[in-house]
């Protein structure tokens, strides 16, 4: 392994770096966006509960904001529970616009890593042309080590930069659905808790 690190020269090791990091945000986000941690099943019911109780104090309401993103979101509707319709719905939109950006955190460098990755490997590939011409310029053909130097140096860093770009894109893609339909998920409950407050939502 280090034979070809060395081989792919100095623009491996940005390549490296690159796959380092989306290993980390690719693990993190993984168990981040675990539904149990975002909308967990539970929520609404308990919430739910204890309005039909006459428990919900402050403290409760606290205790469903810290406890996931979805319960930040009926925290808002809830602390307005005395309010308009209009009111209420502002007050989820607002949560909702707070709680979008957590959920999508560290997409964007994956994002990144996924379309520089490639061109690190292409930069790799003209260095290794280069100084394989540079090496026939200056030697002749007649020493086949200084052609497969910069043959190998291309090929690895081609595929290098391919092997990290590869996963990253498809977990990018995946992560950005994954949210898409958690913030889907997030509104409906938002929704129903509307309807609990204030009877029937207006037909759209």
């Amino acid at each position: 392994m280090f034979e070809l690190i060395r081989s792919g020269g100095w623009v491996m090791w940005p390549i490296i770096l690159c796959s380092i990091a989306a290993l980390a945000i690719t693990g993190e986000r993984l168990w981040s966006l675990q539904k149990k941690y975002v909308t967990p099943s539970n929520l609404l019911a308990q919430a739910q509960q204890w309005l039909a109780r006459g428990e919900l104090d402050e403290a409760r309401v606290n205790l469903l904001r810290e406890s996931s993103p979805l319960g930040r979101i009926l925290a808002a509707g809830l602390i307005n529970r005395d309010h308009e319709r209009v009111i209420i719905k502002e007050a989820i939109e607002d949560a909702g616009r707070h709680v979008a950006p957590e959920l999508e955190r560290y997409l964007r460098p994956l994002g990144t890593i996924a379309g520089v990755s490639p061109f690190l490997g292409l930069l790799g590939t003209v260095l290794g042309m280069i100084q394989m011409f540079s090496g026939i310029g200056s030697q002749g053909v007649g020493d086949p080590s200084i052609v497969a130097g910069g043959i190998a140096q291309a090929l690895i860093t081609t595929a290098a930069g391919l092997t990290v770009a590869i996963p990253s894109l498809m977990f990018y893609r995946y992560f950005r659905g994954r949210v898409d339909a958690l913030l889907l998920d997030m509104e409906q409950e938002a929704l129903k808790l509307v309807e609990i407050l204030h009877g029937e939502r207006e037909k759209d």
